[in-house]
């Protein structure tokens, strides 16, 4: 069966048809890392694990980039005289990091910095320019706009109209031409530091939030690339803008638009005026984080999560039962010296659910229906059954990443020598994989006997290298 997603921009479910055969190329808006991250950042990035699971799954090679965004008017306010803007962002994009790595996200291919790559922003900012749909302000400041009325397909993402919209908050009225006019360029400003600021044919400055993703998405994917994702609240004017300013200056962009639902608490969105933000740090204490995982996954994607006290109880109770059966049947097959089928195959009811649109809910259902029908094997004694329905369990739970017998959950934990010994070993994988990039395949080869002496056994899979304790 195909797999079909539903794309934000036509609105409707659209066969999945790669820009390149057996590839796949993913962007996703990571995180503005202004402030520690909450559990709504921990949905975004888990839809789109899932999704890039699947399609590795699938067969396809996926080539997945997610940005930090390091520089923006929210990390510069948040800085102080003992904490420069730069150490802020650095800091809570580790806190990022440890809060994916804790729920099982996996690293992406590439995670670029916007302040790595100033130059590609200002390529595209001079190409619009040239092009007649940016200008810069008359007032002296230095700031770059975006001219709204010269782009005819301008709210097609949104099905809006421009006399429509509001104002674009990201910069003062008086530089610009239409106040929906969005900034490319910011001048520089006397109370910002000198270190936020960077040399430009318009003037010292820094970028405008918007164009950071073109130019990373760019850089990393090409001037055209399959699936662009996010959540939903990106939608407008983030992603709107992205799109505008991207084909304006010539480039086809994204072929599929992806936006995943928010998270609510019961019954309201979180807000930090509401005092009802559930931080990640919050949310992993409550619960392991496989049920963590569990609780985010089962809904699908796009829909909203109501958190209610009692939800992850619920999300153990399930994942109990599908460790029931396996330690059951491991004990069972292993007694009786017999293996399963071994080849890794997930029911052919679990794929159609994934392949319509990343349908995980009705996935999850296939996979419960088979523990019941595991256990109802080893009751009668039927073996042979239960050594293929325990595999086709693994498979299953194994592709959404929810295996609780699974050593990554086993030697994870929220223990501190277990976040250092995850920590480490993903330091470790994220070098070996720069090294075969590079072709350097003796220092790849190095990094896996050293992990071998140290006991941890390394299984490279189509959605990357996973590690265990041999």
């Amino acid at each position: 069966m195909t797999i079909r997603l539903y794309d934000s921009r036509a609105q409707a479910l659209r066969d999945f048809e790669p820009l390149e055969p057996g590839k796949v190329g993913m962007y996703v808006c990571g995180p503005t890392v202004q402030s520690s991250p909450h559990v709504g950042h921990l949905r975004s990035a888990l839809a789109y694990d899932l999704w890039r699971r699947w399609f590795a799954h699938c067969g396809y090679d996926v080539t997945f980039v997610r940005n930090v965004t390091d520089i923006d008017d929210k990390v510069l306010a948040n800085a102080s005289e003992h904490e420069p803007w730069w150490a802020v962002a650095y800091r809570v994009e580790l806190e990022f990091t440890a809060a994916y790595r804790a729920i099982g996200i996996l690293p992406p291919s590439y995670e670029p910095r916007a302040t790595a790559s100033i130059p590609q922003m200002q390529e595209i900012i001079q190409a619009l320019i040239e092009r007649g749909h940016a200008y810069v302000a008359d007032d002296g400041s230095g700031d770059v706009y975006f001219d709204v009325r010269t782009w005819a397909s301008y709210g097609e993402l949104t099905r809006q109209r421009l006399d429509d919209m509001a104002e674009s908050p990201d910069a003062p009225t008086r530089g610009k031409r239409d106040p929906r006019d969005f900034a490319l360029w910011k001048g520089s400003k006397p109370e910002e530091p000198a270190s936020a600021s960077w040399a430009s044919p318009w003037g010292a400055g820094r970028p405008g939030w918007h164009i950071e993703c073109s130019a990373m998405s760019k850089r990393y994917l090409g001037a055209e690339f399959d699936i662009h994702g996010g959540g939903l609240d990106l939608r407008f004017p983030h992603h709107e803008n992205e799109l505008a300013q991207s084909t304006a200056a010539g480039d086809a962009f994204a072929r599929y638009w992806v936006h995943n639902g928010i998270v609510m608490v019961e019954g309201q969105k979180m807000s930090k005026s509401l005092g009802n933000s559930i931080y990640a740090s919050e949310f992993l204490a409550l619960a392991a984080p496989v049920v963590v995982r569990y609780y985010l996954a089962s809904a699908h994607y796009r829909s909203t999560i109501d958190y209610h006290p009692g939800a992850l109880e619920e999300a153990e109770a399930a994942l109990d039962r599908i460790e029931g059966f396996l330690e059951r049947a491991g004990r069972a097959l292993e007694a009786a010296q017999i293996a399963g089928p071994g080849d890794g195959r997930v029911p052919d009811a679990f794929a159609a659910a994934m392949d319509d649109d990343l349908g995980v809910p009705q996935a999850l259902g296939v996979l419960h229906e088979t523990v019941r029908a595991g256990n109802t094997a080893l009751d009668a004694g039927d073996l042979a059954e239960v050594a293929v329905l325990r595999e086709r369990v693994r498979a299953m739970a194994s592709v959404l990443g929810v295996d609780p017998t699974s050593p990554e959950w086993r030697h994870g934990g929220s223990d501190a020598a277990g976040t250092a010994l995850s920590a480490l070993v993903e330091k470790l994988l994220a070098d070996r994989e720069a090294a075969r990039a590079a072709k350097d395949f003796a220092a790849a080869d190095r990094i896996r006997d050293e992990l071998a002496a140290a006991g941890i056994a390394i299984d490279d899979t189509p959605a990357g290298a996973r590690w265990s304790l041999a």
